[in-house]
């Protein structure tokens, strides 16, 4: 699976706060909670984020409270993943379930700027930069996480598997 898109950059220690602030908690809705996608970093992102898009920031991305609400968040607003010179382990874990497709690559992390396009080799883990042509690495993504990116997060590939048994 290939994933393209424009980048969005952010700096380091993002926290969830920032991804989606908590006085939008009281609600679930994936649609809602996409209108606050990042506000608190960036109060125009979900003006310019279109489907297909990334965000690339650096170090601990995700970090901060565990809510299940910022992958989410950035997965309803259209995203087509995170690429991060490192993430939070809760949100790592939580991006996954969530079906949210995150990529590990300090060297992208720290080159691609925003506005550049950017292609995704999800099988692979490798990063192209379309502008520049450089190719980036980032872990493979395992099969079985990416069945759960494919089937849109942990619940979804839970209900899949119940229903064929």
């Amino acid at each position: 699976m290939e994933l393209q898109g424009k980048v969005y950059r952010f700096g380091d220690d993002i926290n969830t706060d920032e991804i989606l602030p908590a006085r939008y908690l009281n609600t679930s809705d994936p649609a809602e909670l996409a209108k606050h996608a990042m506000e608190d970093a960036d109060p125009e992102f979900v003006k310019k984020v279109k489907p297909g898009d990334f965000i690339v920031a650096g170090k601990n991305f995700g970090c901060g409270s565990s809510r299940e609400h910022a992958p989410v968040a950035l997965k309803a607003v259209g995203l087509s993943g995170v690429i991060a010179a490192s993430f939070a382990r809760i949100f790592y874990r939580n991006a996954f379930n969530m079906g949210l497709a995150i990529f590990e690559a300090p060297e992208a992390a720290a080159e691609i700027k925003a506005g550049q396009e950017i292609s995704v080799d999800v099988n692979t883990g490798t990063i192209t930069n379309l502008g520049t042509g450089k190719k980036y690495q980032s872990q493979p993504i395992p099969p079985f996480m990416q069945e759960l990116l494919a089937d849109g997060g942990l619940m979804a590939h839970l209900k899949k598997y119940v229903e064929a048994k």
